[in-house]
């Protein structure tokens, strides 16, 4: 996995950023920064990564590791995979380009004493010895991800982020970074942005030493990610408040359920206006701004496919289990079978009184074995795309034609799947049903345009994540859906607020 990703990060292209500074009437501090077009290689890169970070985080197996004026981070975009900006740390302060996710809350940078690590030497390190208000901590971590490691210490220090200064932060100073993402890597570190539930070592993510320092007016952060190809500006992470040029109308708000990720409940994904079924009931959503893409369950994913017309791989057990067992599950259905049953009864699942089981965490395309759980969630796909077609009253065979289509539609391993860029403007809007409100991603918001060998290629933004309950089924928000709606993150009242991006 190492290789790959280093064959596919090499594929990088260079990007020169250039910070223009000035200042505006409203007294915000505000930075434009060029950005350049995304390429196939680096959005697969960065893609695969980030799923396989969270597949490790969800299984349990990773370690997780004075103002009162509002405080404007400006971020730039590398190749619409990343966004991140410029902090610094010590004093004298040592600037640092840190990714900005809320996916994670630890902060840390290269130290100075990695002496073994490629990636530390071609980028920038923390030097103690340099600084006035370093503090010695010396605990040791290691977080793991999806493609690598990072291994080190604890450290106190100030650090600066746009023009706040928070004393004492407790920080890890990278001693050994494995992933080749590291090594290629427009960014020096990462600064965490999630809840203290999963920062190691206890360490509080920056904006909770806001908050206790008293560095901040209003106990928010927001989001503004530009997802304009031809806008110099990247967006802008803004402490202590909202900038109202980067919104309009009235945010919506809905409670944090989970702390550790910034995690809420959402229903029903709508396609031109039709419910996909799956998550009418409910479903879990994270927004996180270090993935790229929208990852969610495979048996919406696919009826997406379908309706945008992506291209996947066939699945061969799920044609089979519409083949062998679709009529089963229709009449099954028609007799008021409770859906959770259905695939039991048919002996494909076992039930364990609340819902099917069948193997944790993998996507269905993502298996390598042939076993009995493939045909457990193929089942369960089929049970939910049937029942959306009886609703419909369609026929039999239009009902078992549509399922075994969808069996089509699955993404490939890797979660690409691609679309005729000249039918975009044919696509339907798709939307998410978020407090009772949709929230419509229209073809030029979802689809995502990539560069490869000097031609424009178009692909899904859309890919496949399977969480089993009681975590899931859940939903990943990314950039796609982060760069469509100004995104508040509000830590004083636990909860999150989405508003059209302008």
């Amino acid at each position: 996995m190492g290789q790959r990703h280093l064959v596919l990060l090499t594929c990088f292209w260079v990007m020169s950023c250039s910070l223009l500074l000035h200042a505006s009437s409203d007294g915000l501090l505000r930075i434009n920064l060029n950005k350049n077009r995304l390429d196939k290689e680096a959005l697969t890169a960065a893609k695969l990564a980030r799923q396989e970070s969270h597949l490790r985080r969800f299984e349990g197996s990773r370690q997780y590791l004075g103002s009162s004026t509002d405080d404007i981070v400006p971020l730039d975009n590398y190749l619409d995979t990343q966004y991140f900006g410029e902090i610094g740390i010590g004093t004298p302060a040592q600037n640092f380009t840190v990714i900005f996710d809320t996916g994670s809350s630890n902060l840390w940078v290269p130290s100075s004493k990695c002496y073994f690590s490629i990636a530390c030497y071609l980028h920038h390190r923390y030097k103690s010895a340099k600084s006035k208000t370093y503090k010695k901590n010396g605990e040791t971590c290691t977080i793991t991800y999806g493609s690598g490691q990072i291994t080190g210490f604890f450290s106190e220090d100030s650090v600066l982020v746009g023009n706040l200064v928070v004393q004492n932060q407790k920080f890890i100073e990278t001693t050994r970074e494995t992933s080749p993402a590291f090594i290629i890597g427009k960014f020096d570190g990462i600064l965490g942005l999630g809840f203290p539930e999963i920062s190691v070592g206890g360490a509080p993510p920056i904006w909770q030493s806001m908050k206790e320092q008293k560095l901040v007016a209003k106990d928010v952060f927001s989001f503004w990610l530009n997802r304009d190809p031809d806008a110099s500006a990247g967006g802008e992470l803004v402490f202590g408040g909202v900038d109202p040029k980067h919104y309009k109308g009235n945010h919506t708000y809905v409670p944090v359920t989970l702390k550790g990720y910034w995690q809420f409940d959402m229903g029903d994904l709508l396609i031109d206006g039709q419910s996909t079924g799956f998550c009418a009931g409910g479903c879990a959503a994270i927004v996180d701004s270090g993935t790229s893409l929208l990852a969610g369950p495979t048996t919406i994913v696919a009826q997406v496919n379908h309706a945008i017309g992506a291209e996947g791989i066939i699945s061969t057990e799920c044609k089979e289990v519409v083949r062998e067992y679709g009529e089963m599950i229709l009449e099954l259905l028609i007799a008021q079978t409770s859906p959770q049953k259905v695939c039991t009864q048919i002996g494909l699942c076992v039930f364990d009184g609340a819902h099917s089981i069948s193997n944790p965490i993998e996507s269905v395309v993502e298996k390598e074995n042939s076993g009995s759980d493939l045909f457990c969630t193929a089942c369960e796909m089929a049970v939910v795309w049937i029942q959306n077609q009886l609703r419909e009253n369609k026929t039999k065979e239009l009902i078992l034609n549509y399922a075994n289509q969808l069996c089509e539609r699955l993404p490939s391993p890797n979660g690409e799947s691609t679309v005729d860029c000249h039918q975009i403007s044919k696509m339907p809007d798709l939307a998410f049903t978020i407090a009772n409100k949709t929230f419509t991603l229209t073809p030029e918001q979802y689809i995502v345009k990539l560069e490869q060998a000097g031609q424009t290629i178009c692909i899904s933004g859309f890919m496949a994540f399977d969480i089993p309950p009681p975590r899931g089924p859940l939903w990943i928000l990314g950039d796609v859906f982060m760069g469509a709606y100004h995104t508040v993150f509000d830590f004083g009242e636990n909860r999150i607020g989405f508003a059209k991006s302008a």
